[in-house]
């Protein structure tokens, strides 16, 4: 127990720094060139950030703004661009059709948690789990989180990874962990 202590107290530092950097200098954070404000909801953040252009449309052929612009709280583990990249080819092109706006809102939904996790919230839960901590989601689903060489690591429910890259993204309405990969729900 004492070792898990000390190596989630090491990530905490680690991500401490690592969130210190994507700081401008008007200690507002930096996600995709823009600063993100604290003052404003996820989604008023979220359309100037240039790394989450895919996840802003997304969510708009969803119809997930007014949700998001909402009280809240909420953390949402924001995929980049590149994470949709990931995706097989033509799948992003699929999912935005209106046809298939109920998978769309599953999909985005599992990156949605009621509630605000900032880095230390979710390192307590992990330190309580032994390791992981299980997160229920918007859409019904879980989420596991864990700790990996300093970094918050999700995942999902057919047990692919996605590594929180920018954590603690505060807004009014809850927090945004950015991610690199797509979690994708059962």
């Amino acid at each position: 127990m004492k070792k898990i202590f000390l190596m989630l107290l090491v990530a905490a530092a680690s991500l401490a720094a690592g969130t210190s950097i994507a700081r401008a200098q008007n200690g507002n954070p930096m996600v995709g060139g823009a600063a993100m404000y604290s003052n404003k909801d996820i989604v008023d953040n979220a359309v100037n950030s240039a790394d989450h252009t895919t996840l802003v449309a997304a969510v708009k052929a969803a119809g997930l703004v007014e949700t998001l612009k909402g009280k809240g709280p909420f953390t949402v583990f924001a995929p980049t661009n590149a994470a949709f990249d990931k995706l097989p080819s033509g799948t992003v092109e699929t999912l935005v059709k209106p046809e298939n706006k109920g998978m769309l809102t599953k999909i985005l939904t599992y990156h949605v948690v009621a509630g605000k996790y900032d880095s230390k919230k979710l390192m307590k839960l992990i330190e309580k789990g032994d390791g992981t901590a299980s997160l229920k989601t918007v859409s019904g689903g879980t989420l596991m989180a864990m700790m990996s060489g300093g970094n918050v690591v999700l995942r999902d429910e057919k047990g692919n990874t996605s590594t929180v890259t920018i954590a603690d993204v505060r807004q009014s309405n809850g927090v945004i962990h950015v991610i690199d990969t797509v979690v994708m729900p059962n």
